[in-house]
């Protein structure tokens, strides 16, 4: 049985090597030089968010890697695509299968087999072992297995965007909150001064010394402000819980627990500015890119496997066992029994259904290229973008703390003014009121020009510190 084995197997292998379908080649993308803009050469960690040194901060990112079900998802189709991997890799290689069974049979006495002399009644035992193997002929499994490690490929990136995704969004909603803390404190500040100013106004107007109209001005400034304080709070309190949510935590930890605070807004650090670089780095950086390119590798895998229904395909089978009446003599010499078998199939006539087949994995290939090309696109848009946020928000910065040291110089005098009876009240009042606006404008522009930098990092898909493919590609 060898020697019968070893022929058609040798050949089989022999012609296994070929392949229908197309090999992957990338899409050519024009990529620009350089970015539009100067950068330091500096690396970049690749836990990017501990570079605002803030402790808080830090635990809140771990927490949420931990614990977001988002991620865990994620995570999960992942676990999938590599199960599927496994299930296509077996499906290339031979089936083995052990059997064994017993049986007591009586045949009839009407039958035609029935011959005088020959039992009617008999036991008939078996184990037996079979293989079978479909040669891949034409590689319709090897394609097939090339699209499953390319589809486990994109769902861990699809895991590491949503990593990315999720730390870029803990980072921008921690900013965010501490923002809206320094607008609460100064709103509450400013609530307490007006206070003071108020009753001030009402010793001078119960003293004689000031109109009623300069006491309700004041009144009514001074509640300008307390109608603030409700609103920045009640914003305050729905980013804890929006930020509790992407902590993943429970809800009883959302209703009873809060956000702990680290560094004050101003106290936190900026990163580097970052690293220059080939643009085209970019498309083995950002996770989503890496995606759609393996997106695409599959969809191209395909087509060979939906061309190889057009050729024959090739089984062998073979079985060795024994066969016996008796249980005591099952594993003998004469009980043994073998067969080998090798076998074709062509299909003659489909109505044009491996036609169409081909035709639909084809078309599911251009669609993933246009989905690449257009995912290569909105990376470098985001990247733009991200890189003007960046200056513009620094420029905005520095204009405001500019307004607010102005104002506040302007407050002084305009007071001075009022006590020595050179202005009306009204020109202190404004002052007051655009000092207001203008320290909660500073605190937006520094909590703006902290989020850019982290939008920044996002769109260049996070840190590296190295040359290398996203974590998927690992």
């Amino acid at each position: 049985m060898s020697k019968l084995f070893a022929g058609p197997a040798l050949i089989c292998l022999t012609l296994a090597g070929c392949t229908v379908g197309p090999d992957y080649k990338r899409p050519s993308t024009d990529l620009p030089a350089a970015w539009p803009v100067s950068a330091a050469e500096a690396p970049i960690s690749a836990r990017w968010w501990t570079l605002y040194a803030d402790p808080q901060l830090n635990l809140m990112v771990e927490e949420a890697l931990a614990h977001n079900s988002d991620l865990r998802l994620a995570a999960a189709r992942v676990d999938e695509a590599r199960a599927g991997l496994t299930i296509t890799r077996a499906d290339s290689l031979p089936s083995v299968t052990a059997g064994a069974g017993a049986a007591r049979n009586r045949i009839s006495e009407r039958s035609g087999t029935f011959f005088p002399g020959i039992p009617t009644e008999y036991n008939d035992y078996t184990v037996s072992l079979s293989a079978s193997w479909e040669i891949d002929f034409w590689g319709r499994y090897r394609r097939a297995t090339e699209a499953a490690k390319a589809e486990l490929l994109a769902s861990a990136s699809a895991r590491d965007a949503v990593q990315l995704s999720l730390i870029s969004d803990v980072v921008r909603s921690y900013f965010v909150l501490r923002a809206l803390d320094a607008q609460v404190d100064i709103t509450r500040r400013t609530i307490a001064t007006r206070h003071e100013s108020l009753d001030l106004q009402r010793m001078r107007y119960d003293a004689g010394e000031a109109s009623q109209l300069d006491y309700r001005q004041v009144q009514a400034q001074t509640a300008a402000a307390e109608a603030l304080l409700p609103v920045l709070e009640e914003q305050q309190a729905q980013q804890e819980n929006a930020l509790s949510v992407l902590l993943g935590r429970s809800p009883r930890a959302i209703m009873e627990s809060g956000i702990q605070r680290g560094n004050a807004l101003e106290a936190l650090t900026l990163p580097p500015a970052v690293p220059a670089g080939l643009p085209s780095e970019l498309l083995q950086r950002r996770p989503d890119i890496y995606q759609a390119e393996q997106r695409l590798i599959a969809s191209n895998a395909r087509i060979g496997v939906a061309r190889a229904a057009y050729y024959p395909s090739v089984s062998l089978t073979a079985l060795f066992g024994f066969e016996c009446e008796t249980l005591s003599n099952l594993v003998s010499g004469p009980a043994r029994v073998w067969q080998f078998s090798a076998g074709a199939a062509q299909t003659v006539f489909d109505a044009g259904r491996t036609g169409a087949q081909v035709d639909a994995a084809s078309a599911r290939r251009e669609q993933d290229v246009a989905t690449y090309q257009s995912t290569v696109q909105n990376a470098f848009r985001e990247v733009k973008d991200a890189l003007v946020a960046s200056r513009k928000s620094a420029e905005r910065l520095t204009a405001e703390q500019t307004r607010v040291v102005a104002l506040r110089e302007a407050l002084k005098l305009a007071k001075l003014r009022y006590l020595n009876g050179e202005s009306s009240l009204l020109d202190a009042l404004d002052a007051e009121r655009g000092l207001l606006t203008a320290e909660l404008d500073q605190v937006a522009a520094q909590r703006d020009r902290l989020a850019a930098t982290s939008d920044l990092f996002k769109a260049l898909g996070g840190g590296w510190d190295q040359t290398s493919t996203p974590l998927a590609a690992q």
